[in-house]
Protein backbone atom coordinates (compact mmCIF):
# COMPACT_ATOMS: atom_id res chain seq x y z
CA UNK A 1 0.00 0.00 0.00
CA UNK A 2 1.35 3.74 -1.03
CA UNK A 3 1.01 6.31 1.67
CA UNK A 4 -1.17 8.06 -0.43
CA UNK A 5 -3.92 6.05 1.12
CA UNK A 6 -2.82 6.32 4.94
CA UNK A 7 -3.81 8.92 6.95
CA UNK A 8 -3.30 10.75 10.44
CA UNK A 9 -6.39 12.59 11.83
CA UNK A 10 -5.84 14.97 14.10
CA UNK A 11 -7.26 14.10 17.83
CA UNK A 12 -7.52 10.62 16.60
CA UNK A 13 -5.00 7.76 17.83
CA UNK A 14 -2.95 6.39 15.58
CA UNK A 15 -3.50 5.71 11.59
CA UNK A 16 -6.39 5.16 9.18
CA UNK A 17 -6.29 3.49 6.06
CA UNK A 18 -8.12 5.30 2.99
CA UNK A 19 -10.82 2.81 2.40
CA UNK A 20 -13.58 4.98 0.11
CA UNK A 21 -14.66 8.10 -0.78
CA UNK A 22 -18.30 9.30 0.21
CA UNK A 23 -19.55 12.37 -1.08
CA UNK A 24 -19.20 14.89 2.17
CA UNK A 25 -15.65 13.09 3.05
CA UNK A 26 -14.61 9.42 2.74
CA UNK A 27 -14.44 5.94 4.94
CA UNK A 28 -11.72 5.30 6.60
CA UNK A 29 -9.99 2.36 8.79
CA UNK A 30 -7.76 2.30 12.20
CA UNK A 31 -4.78 0.65 12.17
CA UNK A 32 -5.09 0.05 15.63
CA UNK A 33 -8.20 -1.92 15.96
CA UNK A 34 -9.87 -2.05 12.42
CA UNK A 35 -13.06 0.75 13.25
CA UNK A 36 -14.44 1.93 10.26
CA UNK A 37 -15.44 6.15 10.73
CA UNK A 38 -16.65 8.34 8.48
CA UNK A 39 -14.20 11.42 7.90
CA UNK A 40 -15.70 14.47 6.52
CA UNK A 41 -14.29 18.08 5.74
CA UNK A 42 -14.46 19.28 9.31
CA UNK A 43 -11.79 16.71 10.55
CA UNK A 44 -7.67 18.05 10.51
CA UNK A 45 -6.26 15.31 8.22
CA UNK A 46 -2.73 14.96 6.91
CA UNK A 47 -1.98 12.17 4.41
CA UNK A 48 1.55 10.68 5.11
CA UNK A 49 2.49 11.24 1.42
CA UNK A 50 2.86 14.69 1.57
CA UNK A 51 4.52 15.13 5.19
CA UNK A 52 8.26 15.75 5.13
CA UNK A 53 10.96 16.07 7.90
CA UNK A 54 13.46 19.17 7.82
CA UNK A 55 17.16 18.42 7.50
CA UNK A 56 19.86 20.92 7.18
CA UNK A 57 19.86 20.93 3.33
CA UNK A 58 16.22 19.97 2.14
CA UNK A 59 13.21 18.19 3.15
CA UNK A 60 13.17 14.66 3.16
CA UNK A 61 9.75 12.98 2.20
CA UNK A 62 8.52 10.78 4.91
CA UNK A 63 8.30 7.80 2.85
CA UNK A 64 12.35 7.94 2.78
CA UNK A 65 13.12 8.79 6.59
CA UNK A 66 10.70 5.18 7.07
CA UNK A 67 12.83 3.37 4.27
CA UNK A 68 15.86 4.58 6.51
CA UNK A 69 14.39 3.40 10.04
CA UNK A 70 13.22 -0.01 8.09
CA UNK A 71 16.83 -0.41 6.65
CA UNK A 72 18.36 0.22 10.25
CA UNK A 73 15.55 -2.13 12.11
CA UNK A 74 16.26 -5.11 9.55
CA UNK A 75 12.59 -4.77 8.74
CA UNK A 76 11.72 -4.66 12.01
CA UNK A 77 10.41 -2.54 14.98
CA UNK A 78 12.18 0.29 15.70
CA UNK A 79 14.31 -0.51 19.11
CA UNK A 80 13.46 2.11 21.15
CA UNK A 81 9.65 3.18 22.29
CA UNK A 82 7.46 6.29 21.15
CA UNK A 83 7.35 6.89 24.49
CA UNK A 84 11.07 7.01 25.42
CA UNK A 85 12.51 10.04 26.67
CA UNK A 86 13.42 12.83 24.96
CA UNK A 87 17.26 12.20 24.63
CA UNK A 88 16.84 8.85 23.39
CA UNK A 89 14.50 9.54 20.72
CA UNK A 90 16.73 12.36 19.14
CA UNK A 91 19.46 10.12 19.56
CA UNK A 92 17.88 7.37 17.66
CA UNK A 93 16.59 9.49 15.30
CA UNK A 94 20.36 11.40 14.48
CA UNK A 95 21.53 7.89 14.25
CA UNK A 96 18.59 7.17 11.37
CA UNK A 97 18.71 10.49 9.78
CA UNK A 98 22.01 12.21 10.67
CA UNK A 99 21.38 15.53 9.00
CA UNK A 100 17.97 16.43 10.59
CA UNK A 101 17.16 20.13 11.34
CA UNK A 102 17.40 19.85 15.13
CA UNK A 103 15.73 23.60 15.56
CA UNK A 104 12.66 22.45 13.39
CA UNK A 105 11.96 18.86 14.39
CA UNK A 106 10.56 18.33 17.87
CA UNK A 107 10.93 15.70 20.39
CA UNK A 108 7.06 15.30 19.28
CA UNK A 109 7.60 14.36 16.13
CA UNK A 110 9.99 12.07 16.26
CA UNK A 111 7.58 10.23 18.39
CA UNK A 112 4.84 10.37 15.99
CA UNK A 113 7.35 9.30 13.42
CA UNK A 114 8.77 5.97 15.46
CA UNK A 115 4.63 5.24 16.58
CA UNK A 116 3.45 5.20 13.23
CA UNK A 117 6.53 3.63 11.27
CA UNK A 118 5.51 0.81 14.14
CA UNK A 119 2.30 0.81 13.33
CA UNK A 120 2.75 0.60 9.42
CA UNK A 121 5.55 -1.96 10.43
CA UNK A 122 2.75 -4.10 12.25
CA UNK A 123 0.35 -3.97 9.69
CA UNK A 124 2.64 -5.07 6.86
CA UNK A 125 2.72 -1.85 5.23
CA UNK A 126 5.72 -0.93 5.09
CA UNK A 127 6.52 -1.83 1.24
CA UNK A 128 6.37 1.45 -0.33
CA UNK A 129 8.70 0.26 -3.44
CA UNK A 130 6.55 -2.68 -4.56
CA UNK A 131 3.75 -0.78 -5.80
CA UNK A 132 6.00 0.79 -8.40
CA UNK A 133 7.65 -2.26 -9.55
CA UNK A 134 4.05 -3.50 -9.56
CA UNK A 135 3.22 -1.19 -12.69
CA UNK A 136 6.16 -1.39 -14.74
CA UNK A 137 5.77 -5.17 -15.07
CA UNK A 138 2.53 -4.91 -15.59
CA UNK A 139 3.35 -2.76 -19.06
CA UNK A 140 6.32 -5.27 -19.66
CA UNK A 141 3.70 -7.84 -20.16
CA UNK A 142 1.45 -5.81 -22.26
CA UNK A 143 4.35 -5.02 -25.11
Amino acid sequence: MSLEKVLSIAGKPGLYKMMAQTRGGFIAESLLDGKKMSVGIHHNVSILSEIAIYTLTEEKPLREVFNLIKEKESGGETSISHKDNKDKLEEYFFEVLPDYDEDRVYASDIKKIIQWYNLLQKNDLLDFEAEPETESVATDEEE
